[in-house]
């Protein structure tokens, strides 16, 4: 086992790749299809919204719940939405919004990456409230219930992001570390992996706990306040850890574009969370 606190990694050496698995060309009727690759990247998508809908499916069986089954499956359609439209904008307007400008035509082209975990955010809860306005239930209770599952895809997202050998960390400075291709030869800080244990281990077990074992699902806003003050801690301590994108290096502030997007976020969750904990709870 590679241990990458005793000596820095190529991680060229690693058996990794960012390709899944790839179904090869076929030639239908004369022309030629494919080959066919699905991305590690993508596969976390797909896993984390699969594995979040099983979640979820459980989780409104328990009394006070504020949405049923059928509204339940609706809903994935508009989360995943959210997600991916949201999360595409958010990376245009925030990360590389020059590049876009001057090709538009580039925004679609989703498989060439570019998505930001704030752009998504905000375009779930814009997903939960609208299909709780439509359906006529609680979209802010909804949010709390989607806040407790959305660990699994952050932490699933770093790691491909690992995978992919992008988004690395800065240079540790030692002997150990994770000598990524394209980064230097510096050993560098593995800063997705730690985005993965906080993001979505430690946040995952901590909603989770909250859920099941205390009262928290009944006080509305409470599950996705604890979600925006812990994610927007968790970022902010890591990009200390983790190289700036190029495009944009350090803000005029000295912060990094993910700590400057997170702290509007860490403050609206403190709010959301006070009142939360002054509200009464709703019935069971």
């Amino acid at each position: 086992m590679i241990d990458l606190f005793q000596a820095a990694v190529d991680f060229t050496t690693l058996p990794l790749r960012p390709e899944a698995f790839t179904i090869p060309a076929l030639s239908v009727g004369g022309s030629e299809w494919g080959p066919f690759a699905l991305r590690w990247y993508s596969l976390a998508y797909i896993v984390g919204i699969a594995a979040a809908w099983l979640l979820l499916t459980r989780m409104i069986r328990r009394p006070g719940a504020p949405l049923d089954q059928k509204r339940l499956d609706d809903f994935i359609t508009w989360a995943t939405l959210g997600v991916i439209g949201g999360g595409r904008l958010g990376y245009v307007i925030f990360y590389n919004p020059e590049k876009y400008m001057a090709d538009p035509m580039e925004i679609i082209r989703l498989w060439d990456g570019g998505m930001s975990f704030h752009g998504g955010c905000f375009g779930v809860i814009a997903a939960c409230f609208l299909h709780g306005w439509a359906a006529r239930y609680n979209g802010l209770r909804l949010l709390d219930y989607v806040a407790t599952v959305t660990p699994i895809g952050l932490g699933l997202g770093r790691v491909a992001n690992f995978i992919n050998g992008e988004l690395w960390g800065r240079p540790t400075g030692t002997d150990w570390g994770v000598i990524f291709p394209g980064a230097g030869p510096e050993p560098r800080h593995p800063s997705q992996l730690y985005e993965a244990v906080l993001e979505g281990g430690v946040l995952f077990i901590i909603l989770t706990a909250l859920f099941w074992l205390t009262p928290a699902r009944l006080r509305p806003g409470l599950l996705a306040a604890v979600f925006g003050i812990g994610y927007g801690l968790s970022r902010y301590i890591v990009e200390n850890y983790r190289e700036p994108d190029r495009q944009l290096g350090f803000l005029s502030t000295g912060l990094t574009m993910g700590q400057t997007l997170s702290l509007p976020l860490i403050l609206a969750a403190v709010v959301l969370l006070l009142v939360a904990l002054l509200r009464k709870p709703v019935p069971a």
